[in-house]
């Protein structure tokens, strides 16, 4: 049975043109390729969409952190 802990994996994901770095647990980056494909938008355009919404809270979390959250609390 695979185990559903791991480390953080980190990948870089570009956003508004500019590279960055983005460290996740598999099963979230997993969970937000899934998300991605069923808005029918690539991955680098849902994050970059994540990263305006956090930025915009009163209290901006990281980007990963900010992510995670979304990934939980989308319907």
């Amino acid at each position: 049975m695979k185990s559903h802990y791991h480390p953080p994996v980190k990948r870089s994901v570009e956003i508004a043109g500019h590279k960055t770095s983005i460290s996740l647990e598999p099963i979230f980056w997993e969970k937000l390729k899934v998300a991605a494909a069923k808005e029918g938008v690539p991955i680098n355009a849902l994050v970059a969409r994540i990263d305006a919404e956090r930025i915009d809270a009163d209290v901006p979390p990281g980007l990963a952190s900010a992510i995670r959250v979304w990934l939980a609390v989308r319907p």
